[in-house]
């Protein structure tokens, strides 16, 4: 006599789609007639998501400073999402200063001699170009933002490239805006407004928004710190992590420092 044995398989828990922002800290700036900082990258869609915990990376905007002081943003990362961080601005001293740092956004610099950062495709853009009117006299260029090349310079200085909008959170919110130019004439300094999104005026990057920082008579500004949403329609999956709020019918998991987002249903 054979016995017949069944083997049961269980069925691979479902994958469901579910919408991401992911947007990396903004570069910092410099002093006086420097780029500002880059804006962070921008990744905003959908992602098909199982069972189980993310670990989710926020991240930090680059250090504001003086000549080579600021740095670039550090990256933002979910389920193989990475926003880069943004660029940091180039700045004048040294032998020569630097170019502006390639990033999710680029950061802009001084003169034509050393170019601006590049920007990551798919995620912002390059830097603007800067201009030396004379030995004493130097213009930056803004930051690359999300959504815009960051402003050729030209006397007075220009803002950063503009962010780009998401209402994920349930509010129209602009993320990665590049930072505002500085400017040196004759020992007077001077600073420029940072791209819609938080590209910062004369200061830090808006924190949370991947700003780029922006050039400063002291100290350049910080860029801001970067930022992780997750949102799907309410009682779709069942899920925990970050701060969690609903809005027209979807619920929302905010990251404002790294952690976990776990779907466990």
């Amino acid at each position: 006599m054979f016995k017949y044995g069944f083997i049961q398989y269980k069925s691979a828990p479902t994958l469901v789609s579910i919408n991401y922002l992911v947007v990396g800290g903004g570069g910092g700036a410099s002093q006086g007639g420097a780029g500002g900082g880059g804006a962070g990258g921008f990744l905003t869609g959908t992602t098909p998501i199982g069972i189980g915990a993310y670990t989710i990376t926020v991240g930090a905007g680059g250090l504001g400073g003086n000549g080579s002081a600021n740095t670039n943003g550090s990256n933002s990362i979910f389920n193989g999402l990475t926003a880069i961080g943004g660029g940091a601005g180039g700045y004048i001293g040294g032998a020569g200063g630097a170019a502006g740092g390639s990033g999710g956004g680029g950061g802009g610099y001084n003169t034509g001699a050393n170019g601006p950062g590049a920007g990551t495709v798919g995620q912002g853009n390059a830097g603007g170009s800067g201009l030396a009117a004379s030995g004493v006299t130097y213009y930056g260029g803004g930051g690359g933002g999300a959504g815009a090349v960051g402003g050729g310079a030209v006397a007075g200085g220009v803002t950063g490239g503009a962010g780009l909008s998401s209402s994920i959170s349930g509010t129209a919110t602009y993320y990665a805006g590049g930072g505002g130019s500085g400017y040196f004439v004759s020992s007077s300094y001077g600073i420029n407004g940072g791209g819609v999104g938080g590209g910062g005026s004369g200061g830090p990057g808006v924190a949370n928004t991947g700003g780029g920082g922006g050039a400063a008579a002291g100290n350049g500004g910080a860029g801001g710190s970067g930022i992780v949403i997750i949102s799907y329609p309410t009682g779709s999956i069942t899920a925990t992590g970050g701060t969690i709020t609903t809005s027209g019918g979807y619920t929302i998991h905010t990251f404002t420092t790294s952690g976990t987002w776990q779907r466990t249903a």
